[in-house]
């Protein structure tokens, strides 16, 4: 039958969120412990952990990454250093990401254990993601080398949502529009402006309607928006429903926002 899920980007999306959504719904956390144990890659593990945001019970899905791969993916002061940094260094930052392309990533998800439907899901958000990489840089989409989305905990965060939305039997997505944040956040190519140009190529793209809130910092990542890309069947919606579920998924940075997704079933 498949049920229908609502998702709540009021204090914008991104994978981990949004995985932590899911495993609130009631996704099988250790399930998922099995399928992402058969991943053919390194320097990773998983922690799950229930955590406060505004004073609300949340759930966090965090990929650890060893010294060598981690890309400070939610380091506050390497995300937005730059705006209180006088001279700014880039050697001072250097760390090293895998780049992978997507014949690279599709081996990955092709070597782990997921069901046709789960492959088909990661393979779809991954494919967003690169039609928006390709444009942004102006290269095919083959040649498209990905840094932050093909660092470990991307690849990871994508075959998680592909793995739970699965497990849960979703079929159908609303998702009425996404908040974004505003300002510069700095990524391996330099300071970009948010929304980052993959997230503005998705959402132009995909016709997602966007809200820009009064918030420096980007709430809304690539991987955020191409799940939403990928996975919406609806903007509207339903005039009345009853919610049968809410799972809660946990942001890592901090904003001020309330900093969570806030996932629903509804019927």
């Amino acid at each position: 039958m498949g049920r229908t899920l609502y998702l709540e980007c009021n204090s914008g999306i991104s994978g981990d969120m949004t995985v932590g959504a899911l495993l609130d719904l009631g996704a099988d956390k250790q399930y998922l412990s099995e399928v992402l144990s058969t991943i053919k890659a390194e320097g990773f593990k998983i922690a799950y952990s229930r955590v406060k945001r505004a004073g609300l019970d949340c759930m966090d899905f965090d990929v650890i990454l060893d010294e060598e791969h981690d890309g400070h993916d939610h380091d506050m002061d390497y995300l937005y250093g730059h705006l209180h940094e006088e001279h700014h260094h880039d050697h001072d930052h250097e760390h090293h990401h895998e780049h992978r392309d997507m014949k690279e990533i599709n081996q990955i998800i092709d070597s782990a254990a997921l069901t046709d439907r789960a492959r088909e899901i990661a393979k779809r958000i991954f494919n967003v993601l690169a039609e928006a990489e390709s444009k942004a840089h102006g290269v095919p989409v083959e040649q498209v080398h990905f840094h932050e989305v093909g660092a470990i905990d991307s690849i990871v965060d994508i075959i998680s949502i592909a793995v739970c939305m699965d497990n849960l039997d979703i079929t159908e997505v609303i998702v009425p529009k996404l908040y974004e944040g505003q300002g510069t956040v700095r990524c391996q190519h330099g300071i970009l402006p948010v929304p980052v140009p993959a997230v503005t190529n998705i959402v132009s793209e995909y016709k997602i309607g966007l809200e820009i809130l009064d918030i420096n910092g980007e709430l809304v990542t690539p991987t955020g928006a191409a799940t939403v890309a990928a996975l919406r069947t609806s903007d509207t919606l339903p005039k009345e429903f009853v919610i049968e579920k809410v799972g809660m998924g946990s942001g890592k940075r901090d904003y001020g926002l309330a900093g969570f997704l806030r996932a629903m079933i509804i019927k």
